[in-house]
């Protein structure tokens, strides 16, 4: 049996029941919104707990109808029929309860910003990268999320040498960090007349989108620039200066909106440079800043990889987990759960290991 901390799912407990009441008595929309949101994230710990419980009760029933000395034949039969049930579903139980009461990444409930950029391949790099964005597409319309493009440059024949777009949704970052890296992808190119096997390589970055109260930029410490937007092939699409370029003085970082709007562009990549620098923070905060960042963006090299997409067989490897799937025409339509909640998984797993 595991050992849980019993005060603390008391305590989980008694804010749950207090949440529930709170929001009962009919508060203003905006604190009922928050409170909403609390009740929710606490939701399925509270009914586990209440499970748990209601179980643990069940076992001392059944000890207690064991340790009578008058309980008649049937009866103890019956109970120790249903002991091993019963402690099974307690077992289970406690490891739910468990991970429910790991320490929480902060930034699990925000959206995120999806950066895809073609690595090693030349076209047909571009071309994955325009492969993974339309998966990350379909794994978000699977889950209800919205994805909004924020800026794209189109390859020369197809896909994207660079594309990134907004994912909002509940619990988009929880789901989708684990996608940044180097993905790696072995086809026969479109492109290819001799029919050869290539290996290209994308790199994705998933940053959780910070609000204002995540991250202050100050006036003084940017730059914005507006220039004529333009398409493939360098021919305008419009004929006014709407693009914008935000330049985040004291870090560098630089962030290119180039959409019709000269307003929305200036938005959106205030939402990027607002979202890289909550990243940076973060990874600052964690005392692995540089090497986290190297590790998930890389180089673009097809030797630094987190998955390997292989079509002639059909196969899909995730290296971290050694996990290997051959479901690669599913995963390419979105279905990525399989692999997500592997991730996760294994992401607790350590998690636990490391708290002893």
């Amino acid at each position: 049996m595991i050992e849980l901390p019993r005060d603390r799912m008391d305590q989980v407990l008694k804010r749950f029941e207090m949440l529930e009441a709170q929001m009962a008595a009919g508060p203003e929309p905006d604190v009922y919104v928050k409170l909403a949101s609390e009740y929710s994230d606490l939701q399925e710990m509270a009914a586990k707990i209440k499970e748990l419980r209601g179980a643990e009760g069940e076992l001392a029933d059944l000890e207690a109808m064991l340790a009578d000395k008058t309980m008649d034949a049937d009866m103890r039969a019956l109970a120790e029929a249903d002991m091993p049930g019963v402690e099974e579903r307690i077992e289970a139980l406690q490891k739910d309860i468990q991970v429910l009461l790991l320490p929480k990444d902060a930034a699990d409930q925000k959206n995120a910003i999806l950066e895809i950029r073609a690595g090693t391949g030349g076209d047909e790099a571009a071309l994955f990268a325009g492969d993974l964005y339309r998966m990350y597409e379909r794994y978000a319309s699977s889950k209800g999320w919205k994805v909004e493009l924020v800026s794209a440059s189109e390859g020369e024949v197809g896909g994207f040498k660079e594309i990134i777009a907004s994912v909002s949704g509940k619990g988009v970052f929880a789901h989708m960090k684990f996608e940044s890296g180097v993905h790696r992808v072995q086809r026969v190119p479109e492109t290819e007349a001799g029919g050869r096997i290539h290996t290209s390589a994308a790199t994705v970055a998933v940053l959780p989108e910070a609000e204002d109260v995540d991250i202050e930029i100050r006036n003084e410490d940017i730059r914005i620039d507006t220039m004529r937007a333009s398409g493939a092939g360098g021919q305008h699409v419009n004929t006014t200066d709407s693009a914008v370029r935000i330049t985040h003085l004291p870090t560098g970082i630089m962030v290119v909106s180039a959409e019709k709007s000269q307003h929305q562009n200036r938005a959106k990549a205030m939402q990027i440079l607002r979202a890289r620098l909550y990243d940076m923070e973060r990874e600052k905060a964690a005392g692995e800043r540089s090497e986290a960042r190297r590790l998930q963006v890389g180089s673009g090299d097809r030797s630094e990889r987190i998955r390997t997409y292989n079509f002639p067989q059909g196969r899909v490897t995730d290296h971290r987990i050694n996990l290997t799937l051959y479901k690669l025409d599913r995963v390419m339509m979105g279905e990525l759960d399989e692999i997500v909640d592997a991730l996760i998984a294994d992401h607790q797993s350590k998690l636990l290991t490391e708290m002893g």
